[in-house]
């Protein structure tokens, strides 16, 4: 006779930014060995890989494409799943920085919180339609996550960020016609970004510096000392230390 199947749970989630509903169940004892595995390698791409195959094998709706979603939806999605997989309580460990008397307290802090009340956290200010010129805009999608495949195989980091621009772009606007990305030669939008001066590239390079982010505030005590501090866990890995 046949082991008997065991019917995992199935959870629902709103992604923040492309608002797509999902369903989803947690991984499996298989998928997690594989996911330490990928951590204990170290090597980025490896990472990147396996979280999106896991996100493959647990998401229940169909016709969800990982790659396409923003990143900050993968991040957030993978969040939730291991909450749900592993427990939603985590604990973070910090390192007290209080200066006493010229010298550091050191003391290993311990913190617990629940991971599914994180947040992702906008800047209201901030708009995905950049005006270039009095006649020229150019219109900005949150980067996907296919792209971090791409960047994760470049060692330079203004490679990175130039990379990460192109291939965030949706359109440029000149006022009278609409040239979408999708449908121009990349030597082209290459050549776009490159005639660009140095304050129309800054108003695309601060579209990124404020992403937004998974973020949550941790009000610690230090048990030594006394301090209270007030740290920023920011990003997928913050939340994993």
């Amino acid at each position: 006779m046949a082991l008997p199947k065991i019917d995992a749970p199935v959870y629902e989630l709103d992604l923040p930014l492309s608002k797509k509903h999902i369903r989803f169940r947690p991984f499996l004892v298989k998928e997690q060995r594989n996911l330490l595995m990928a951590m204990e390698s170290d090597n980025k791409d490896t990472i990147e890989k396996n979280i999106k195959q896991v996100l493959n094998n647990c998401t229940i709706t169909e016709n969800i494409d990982i790659d396409k979603l923003p990143i900050i939806d993968v991040e957030f999605y993978f969040l939730n799943i291991r909450a749900r997989s592993i427990g939603e309580v985590v604990t973070n460990r910090y390192r007290c920085e209080n200066i006493i008397e010229d010298k550091e307290c050191g003391n290993t802090m311990e913190t617990q919180f629940n991971v599914l009340e994180v947040k992702v956290e906008t800047e209201p200010d901030v708009s995905d339609t950049i005006q270039l010129t009095n006649t020229v805009s150019i219109k900005l999608n949150y980067p996907i996550y296919s792209t971090v495949e791409k960047i994760n195989k470049m060692d330079n980091p203004t490679d990175m960020a130039f990379e990460m621009i192109l291939n965030s772009i949706d359109y440029v606007f000149d006022g009278e016609q609409y040239y979408y990305a999708k449908e121009t030669p990349r030597k082209e939008l290459i050549d776009f970004i490159d005639s660009l001066n140095q304050d129309q590239f800054g108003k695309i390079e601060e579209f990124f510096e404020k992403l937004p982010k998974m973020r949550k505030t941790l009000d610690i005590k230090c048990s030594k000392c006394g301090f209270e501090h007030q740290i920023v866990a920011e990003g997928l890995e913050d939340f994993f230390d």
